[in-house]
């Protein structure tokens, strides 16, 4: 299969064009999304491509969008909905979590919704408290909605196919940090990865690390400076908050015994909080030590970049917690 290095913000473009033209359900909506490119560059060309009947500019309302998006989804298409940030879903909330989350369930199957709510994710370099989340935890309490979190370009293409060739809902999260970031995408335009499926991104034997999005950045860089030291890290990039791929997680822990959890969410009823609570109840005849997490501080992230910094996770802080476990 051929392979080319491309920016994340690229493959995601390529999984939107492949889509649209194998199947002429698909159409993207969204604030800017046409004329202005996409504000993250990702629809970029594909108004001139597909024209304003498939590429279709939205006011600035987020309710509206994902409510429009849900009634197309209803009625046989398959709208990929584009919220600015995944901050302005907030504003969408009854029309993600009571509708498109519901309706398949409530309706006894006699409808589907077949959406994908795209949104970048994460801190914001400087955006300040209110456009610096990471809240994917909290779409993923929900069942009938699905929870993607793509790290690397590849991973990003492979997903998002498979979302948009889903019959349930998706929220499918793209982190800003990693837009710009290059990696293998294959070129093959059938090229989909499964719904729910977690990924080893490195193999180790003395500690399991599980993250997802922008925390394998933070989790490999660290894996690799503790090898330097002979600490052999598994990292397990986890791409499905729902569904969670805990099967994966377990068999890692079984060859390593300890765990230490990584994401950009805050602390408090969080991924790692599910993490940890499976592991210990599940797998605590296998357990060596108790599980670590790392996660940002429990304040809204600051403006001032030294003190952002501090809030956030960091490689040091996943090389100190896998040295606390060891």
């Amino acid at each position: 299969m051929a392979e080319r290095n491309r920016p994340m913000r690229e493959a995601l473009r390529m999984a939107l064009r492949e889509e649209m033209l194998r199947d002429e359900k698909v159409f993207v909506m969204g604030e800017e999304v046409g004329i202005w490119n996409g504000t993250h560059r990702v629809t970029q060309g594909l108004l001139e491509e597909f024209g304003p009947k498939r590429i279709k500019d939205t006011p600035i309302t987020e309710m509206a969008i994902a409510g429009a998006a849900v009634g197309a989804a209803m009625m046989g298409l398959r709208p990929v909905a584009e919220m600015m940030t995944i901050n302005f879903a907030f504003l969408a909330l009854d029309a993600i979590i009571n509708h498109a989350a519901k309706i398949h369930y409530m309706f006894d199957g006699q409808f589907k919704v077949p959406l994908v709510i795209r949104a970048a994710t994460g801190w914001g370099d400087q955006a300040t408290a209110t456009h610096s989340h990471t809240p994917e935890p909290i779409f993923a309490h929900f069942p009938g909605l699905y929870v993607g979190c793509p790290s690397t370009p590849r991973d990003a293409k492979g997903m998002l196919k498979a979302a948009i060739r889903d019959d349930n809902p998706v929220l499918f999260t793209e982190f800003i940090s990693l837009y710009p970031k290059p990696g293998p995408v294959p070129d093959d335009e059938d090229f989909v990865l499964p719904i729910g499926k977690a990924d080893i991104k490195r193999e180790g034997k003395h500690v399991t690390i599980v993250t997802f999005g922008s925390g394998i950045t933070w989790s490999m860089h660290a894996a690799d400076e503790l090898a330097k030291d002979g600490v052999e890290c598994e990292v397990v990039d986890m791409r499905w908050l729902r569904p969670l791929d805990m099967e994966t997680v377990f068999n890692s822990f079984k060859k390593t015994n300890r765990c230490v959890v990584v994401e950009e969410s805050l602390p408090h009823f969080s991924f790692g909080s599910e993490i940890a609570a499976q592991i210990q109840d599940k797998m605590f005849d296998y357990m060596d030590a108790p599980v670590k997490r790392v996660s940002a501080m429990d304040v809204p992230l600051p403006y001032a970049r030294d003190i952002e910094l501090m809030a956030l996770p960091s490689t040091e802080k996943v090389i100190a917690a896998v040295k606390e476990v060891l």
